[in-house]
């Protein structure tokens, strides 16, 4: 089971970005990464295509490795590891390690 879903907020825990938070946007569990919005920014130069355009640096963000990133918890506000709680009918909670709550 991959722990981090889209829509959760990470926070980056090593390169570049170290140290800042943004929201999962697509996650890639057979590269084991995810990609967070607004972080992990490149450039891509394109080429004009018609007469009278101009070529672009367009940035979009590139896919961060899982274990790169850590999980916020939205109510202790700490970057934690995650916990799985089974219930009685067999459905399975996310929770964080530090304070128990459960996520999303």
């Amino acid at each position: 089971m991959f722990k981090i879903k889209k829509g959760d907020m990470v926070r980056i825990r090593r390169g570049k970005d170290k140290g800042k938070t943004g929201k999962v946007i697509k996650v890639f569990p057979e590269k084991l990464a995810v990609v967070v919005e607004g972080l992990q920014m490149q450039i891509k130069h394109v080429r004009k295509r018609k007469e009278g355009e101009k070529g672009q640096k367009i940035p979009y963000p590139m896919p961060i490795p899982f274990a790169a990133v850590s999980i916020v918890c939205s109510q202790c506000q700490q970057p934690s590891r995650i916990g799985i709680k089974v219930l009685e009918d067999g459905k399975k909670l996310r929770t964080c390690t530090k304070c128990k709550a459960e996520f999303k």
